[in-house]
């Protein structure tokens, strides 16, 4: 039987879910601004400080099943609790780092375990199982939105830390704010929202094994590495890119933001399209339309209007993937354990952000530029709008009547 609850509890949990994933991925988010600053201060080069990055890039997507597991069994409140905490460690100890092995367990393992366990797999799942099936949709929206947010005040903010207390005061405010983002964790999982009752109820293993099975589980899984190799790319290097073109910093660090904020409209309208449309051609519209985009900006002269319009014009798109992803995979398999399962593609998505971040170390260092990561990038996305389209997906469904009068109540 399926429990109402009351739509302050839905806006609370919702609203909870968003604050905390603006901290986590505003955070993770804006790590590529702090190459310049930690090679020149530690002499590290930026292929090793890319590799670390790299590495946290892999680590964020390989705690997502993980840590979704742990909250679908025990809950959800003591693995974000762990996750802050872990985060808050990881930047607090990065400035005495002077090294590539101590920077890649800083910022490559611990803040990003940190960051990874309090993201979207975790957090949609405890959402999702607390809010009735029509709210869905829209709910995962505004907390993809929460992490787009994140991004844009972070990364302007901590250029101008950076710039005025130094690279390492930066980190310590990072390291702050991932505690002080702690209470949140309580209107997320308290007891006054009412989970409702799974139908199915079968065990984890058997339902992971049951998605592994299923071939649009691995289709979802392909388009979704795509999105996390341009992603980790474009967050860890776009800064490199900036300086290669003789810009200032700030354009790189107005660039993050301005994609951060173009993605919170995109993940809203992501969120109010998983409600209207199959959730695949949304998918394959968006992969599309990264590939034009990077096409668009290969042509275009390298000035500040460019890379603001370039970030825009990307940032729709940016991680307003994650709504209709997420939405396919409870299509397909239930909310019971949707933590799990879409932290296995989140997994994929990552192993794409560990090739993009990795990769791009290595060209620039090889070649002096970035143009053979920007040609792979435009493949692997029409390539990801491609192998969305032959997913199995069932047809959108208005829920009954008496389930919207219920949720009202």
């Amino acid at each position: 039987m399926f429990h109402s609850i009351r739509r302050p509890d839905i806006l609370s949990v919702t609203l909870a879910a968003a604050g905390i994933l603006m901290v986590t991925m505003g955070t993770r988010q804006s790590f590529g601004l702090f190459i310049s600053p930690i090679s020149s201060s530690t002499g590290m080069d930026i292929a090793t400080i890319s590799l670390a990055l790299a590495i946290g890039q892999f680590t964020w997507g390989a705690i997502q099943p993980v840590a979704g597991a742990v909250a679908d069994r025990y809950g959800a409140r003591t693995v974000l609790m762990a996750a802050l905490i872990t985060l808050a460690i990881g930047c607090a100890i990065t400035p005495f780092i002077q090294n590539g092995f101590g920077l890649a367990i800083a910022l490559g393992v611990l803040a990003s375990m940190g960051s990874g366990a309090g993201s979207f797999s975790v957090l949609i799942g405890a959402a999702a199982q607390r809010l009735p099936f029509e709210a869905r949709g829209s709910a995962s929206g505004v907390i993809n939105a929460g992490g787009s947010f994140g991004q844009f005040i972070f990364a302007p903010l901590l250029q101008r830390l950076i710039q005025s207390i130094g690279w390492m005061g930066a980190m310590w405010a990072m390291a702050i704010a991932a505690l002080a983002t702690l209470p949140l964790i309580g209107k997320l999982t308290g007891p006054s929202s009412t989970l409702p009752q799974h139908a199915d109820d079968s065990r984890l293993g058997a339902a992971v094994l049951a998605a592994l099975k299923n071939p649009s589980y691995w289709l979802l899984h392909a388009g979704f590495f795509t999105c996390g190799f341009h992603i980790a790319f474009l967050v860890t290097h776009l800064p490199g890119e900036v300086n290669l073109c003789g810009l200032p910093p700030s354009v790189a660090s107005w660039s993050l933001a301005i994609i951060g904020l173009a993605n919170v409209f995109g993940s809203l309208y992501a969120g109010s399209c998983v409600t209207r449309y199959r959730s695949k051609y949304v998918l394959a519209a968006m992969y599309g339309s990264r590939a034009l985009l990077i096409v668009w900006y290969l042509w275009m002269p390298r000035t500040d209007l460019t890379y603001y319009l370039f970030a825009a014009g990307l940032g729709f798109t940016w991680l307003a993937t994650v709504p209709p992803t997420a939405a396919i995979v409870g299509k397909l398999f239930g909310t019971r354990y949707l933590a799990t399962l879409f932290g296995l593609t989140l997994l994929s998505h990552q192993i794409g952000g560990f090739l993009g971040a990795w990769l791009g170390g290595v060209t620039i260092s090889r070649f002096g530029d970035f143009s053979w990561m920007w040609y792979a990038d435009i493949t692997l996305a029409v390539i990801a709008a491609l192998v969305n389209l032959p997913i199995k997906e069932a047809a959108v469904t208005k829920p009954p009547l008496n389930r919207l009068l219920n949720s009202e109540s």
